[in-house]
């Protein structure tokens, strides 16, 4: 689960294995065994990567799903304005999964978001 979830945000953020290795002080073949699940990265490295792709230690673990947004330095009313699109999108998914379950097929459920203040 971690090295897919490594490779998965990795590949999202669209750099190479070497790439990753150089933000994050370790060789290629460090991010290499660990999305091969070879070997797994220490307590304090695992840290620096979910820093690094902000995201929480439990969502690299595959203990929880949910996604967050580094929000540092936006004002309240932007805060809110930034809710109510995050608000509107789920509703719109949580509408299209509805009609796919009715005509038969099953729907994906919206993954949580949640903000995260420094």
């Amino acid at each position: 689960m971690l090295g897919d979830n490594i490779r998965l945000l990795r590949s999202v953020r669209g750099i190479s294995q070497v790439e990753l290795g150089e933000k994050l002080n370790v060789s290629k073949q460090s991010i290499s065994n660990w999305e091969n699940g070879n070997i797994q990265p220490s307590i304090e490295m695992l840290m620096k990567i979910a820093d690094f792709f902000s995201v929480s230690t439990d969502f690299l673990l595959g203990l929880d799903n949910r996604t967050s947004i580094i929000v540092d330095g936006l004002s309240t009313e932007e805060l809110s304005h930034i809710r109510v699109i995050i608000d509107d999108l789920v509703a719109a998914k949580r509408r299209s999964s509805a009609r796919m379950t009715l005509r038969g097929k099953a729907g994906t459920p919206p993954a949580a978001l949640q903000f995260r203040d420094g």
